[in-house]
């Protein structure tokens, strides 16, 4: 089972905190990004997968979305999107994305934002993804970019005569990473961007466009502590596609 730090009291309250919590899809500084990603969605049956409080899923049903279903692990999030949503249209599960189980060919858009660096088996959650998308179907998510999670480190590693050579930030080393933030322990999962997209590829997808997203200048005079990620990106975007 996936590790389930959303539901631990630290952690929810922190998160709870965050601009993206308080205020929803314009809190997080990536949405326009991401919302360019997006096709439309009049029409279309929704899958939002770490759904949270469930702010995409109402955002979908206002695109006319004609069903959408919110999936997540954590039971406080799920508690806090139903108490936010009053639409039969939209449906709540909680479920462990590591072990999901979707209907064949019943799902025309399936978003994802910022989970899905938590789980240890992508092969078999994009496996899963592909067979429930109808062709021609969307996979659009964000995740953790991976130079954000193999950071440099106060280390130096040393050549073969001792010397010291370079900063180690272990990039080609795929695997687990813990963080504290606002909890210790927070487990997420470190992979190549290379990895990302040949997973896809071998799951049957078509990649569509990747954005290795950064803040604007803008964004960055309206929110000074987005200053850090103009060098480096934080997460990155993408977007899939079933063949039809």
């Amino acid at each position: 089972m996936s590790q389930n730090i959303y539901d631990d009291p630290d952690f929810f309250t922190g998160y709870a905190s965050l601009p993206r919590s308080v205020e929803g899809l314009n809190g997080a500084p990536e949405w326009a990004a991401m919302q360019a990603l997006l096709p439309s969605l009049a029409g279309k049956s929704v899958i939002d997968l770490g759904c949270g409080y469930g702010w995409f899923c109402r955002w979908a049903r206002t695109q006319l979305a004609s069903q959408v279903s919110g999936f997540d692990l954590s039971e406080k999030m799920l508690i806090k999107a139903a108490s936010m949503t009053q639409d039969s249209g939209i449906l709540y599960h909680r479920a462990d994305l590591e072990t999901l189980s979707l209907p064949a060919a019943q799902s025309d858009v399936i978003y994802s934002s910022l989970a899905l660096h938590y789980l240890r088996d992508i092969p078999a959650l994009f496996t899963t993804l592909f067979r429930a998308l109808t062709p021609g179907g969307m996979l659009i998510f964000s995740a953790e970019h991976p130079i954000y999670t193999a950071p440099v480190v106060q280390a130096w590693s040393t050549d073969s005569e001792g010397n010291r050579a370079w900063p180690v930030n272990q990039y080609q080393q795929e695997g687990v990473r813990i963080s504290n933030w606002f909890a210790d322990g927070v487990e997420k999962q470190h992979r190549k961007l290379s990895t990302w997209i040949n997973l896809l590829i071998a799951s049957g997808f078509e990649i569509v466009a990747m954005d290795e997203w950064g803040p604007s200048a803008e964004q960055i005079a309206e929110n000074p502590a987005l200053d850090e990620e103009k060098e480096r990106p934080m997460i990155f975007l993408l977007s899939a596609r079933k063949p039809d």
